[in-house]
């Protein structure tokens, strides 16, 4: 076996033997930057974004980055996962398409006849948000309970199909973790549009993995409660079976929250694979973060929370692990300065968004400056010091 520990500090594994070869697209949340880096954590391509990232980007067969942006200020800017618009770029960051929603979060796909599925708030009836159980009483947002919808929009912008949650959830099943505030009935995270084209989403406060009918906008197969814990990122593999991020916060059975990575059999509801780490609060990621099943059977894991990205076998050996060196000062106080990254993905080199790129880990360096924070420091000493 070879280990190889790469000229890259932020690359602390690499077992090329075992690891799929190719590139990781990430985005940090706190720059407007999504970054693509060799397997040596070398940074070979970039795309500089006119706004910050709501909450990623992915990289289109076509060779274009399709991103959500946030509108700040927005309607609900208070919520996770606020976003309010979609740019496609191409391979030099020039703007290719745009759509705006104030209400879109989260996540966004690009489906196969050309339209993009987005994952959007709407308001609850009241009617309705008096029946749903769960959550801690009187938070709702405003007096008001948002619930999750699906548009479908077309490259012209028209929206051909929706779905508002409202009208399908069940007020006595889909039950508010007790912990979370009620503003929102369902916190979706996830858009992911099936080949038959139904959708598979996540839904964070009631701990639920849910595939909805389009055609009749049923949710056809729940599964999560108990098992799962606030989770992220749900794929559907060859195989048949589903692999989500199981992020943990709020767990209800042991005394410890942990996260791990789960794919469970939708016909059975059993799980078929896990991986979680020895012992189990060693990896843990509250929010945010994700999966990807690679075409060699491992799987890329993003520790959101901590911006670390590993990759591991079907054994759950680790073959490769960066951690994101791009630091930001976040409004928020409890995150302070953090390197997050909400989810990442790993393209091999035959990857058709990729034919005839350019890719040079020579085009970076690594620059050496005395941190912001470091300055401001300096100049209030200097302030008291002159006595003002």
């Amino acid at each position: 076996m070879n280990v190889a520990r790469s000229n890259s500090p932020w690359v602390a594994h690499h077992v090329p033997d075992k690891a799929y070869n190719g590139y990781t697209l990430f985005t940090p949340k706190g720059g407007s930057v999504a970054w693509l880096i060799d397997m040596e954590g070398r940074f070979v391509h970039y795309w500089e974004m006119p706004r910050r990232p709501g909450d990623y980007g992915v990289l289109l067969p076509n060779g274009n980055l399709l991103y959500a942006g946030k509108i700040i200020p927005g309607p609900l800017d208070k919520f996770g996962g606020f976003g309010g618009v979609l740019l496609e770029v191409d391979w030099d960051g020039d703007i290719v398409w745009k759509y705006e929603d104030a209400y879109m979060h989260h996540d966004f796909c690009r489906m196969d006849n050309g339209n993009t599925m987005v994952l959007r708030w709407v308001q609850t009836p009241g009617e309705i948000a008096a029946k749903v159980r769960g959550g801690v009483p009187g938070t709702e947002h405003e007096r008001v309970m948002w619930t999750d919808s699906f548009q479908e929009v077309t490259p012209a912008g028209e929206v051909v199909w929706e779905w508002l949650g409202y009208e399908h959830l069940d007020p006595e099943v889909d039950v508010i973790c007790p912990l979370c505030p009620r503003g929102e009935w369902t916190h979706g995270n996830a858009c992911f549009v099936l080949p038959d084209g139904n959708i598979l989403t996540t839904f964070r406060k009631t701990d639920t993995l849910a595939i909805i009918d389009k055609s009749t906008g049923d949710i056809k197969w729940r599964w999560g409660p108990g098992a799962l814990a606030h989770p992220h990122n749900p794929t559907l593999l060859d195989n048949g079976n589903i692999l989500v991020f199981d992020n943990g916060a709020h767990r209800r059975i042991r005394t410890s929250n942990y996260s791990r990575v789960v794919e469970v059999n939708p016909n059975t509801g059993r799980i078929e694979w896990e991986y979680q780490a020895d012992p189990p609060h060693h990896f843990y990621a509250s929010a945010i973060s994700g999966c990807q099943r690679l075409p060699n059977g491992n799987t890329l894991i993003c520790e959101g929370m901590t911006g670390r990205l590993f990759e591991v076998t079907p054994e759950k050996e680790v073959v490769w692990e960066f951690v994101n060196p791009l630091y930001f000062k976040d409004k928020m106080p409890q995150l302070g300065w953090n390197n997050l990254v909400f989810r990442a993905y790993r393209y091999g080199p035959d990857y058709e968004g990729l034919k005839g790129k350019t890719l040079n880990p020579g085009r970076f360096e690594l620059t050496l400056r005395e941190k912001p924070f470091w300055k401001e420091e300096a100049e209030e000493q200097r302030r008291r010091r002159l006595g003002y």
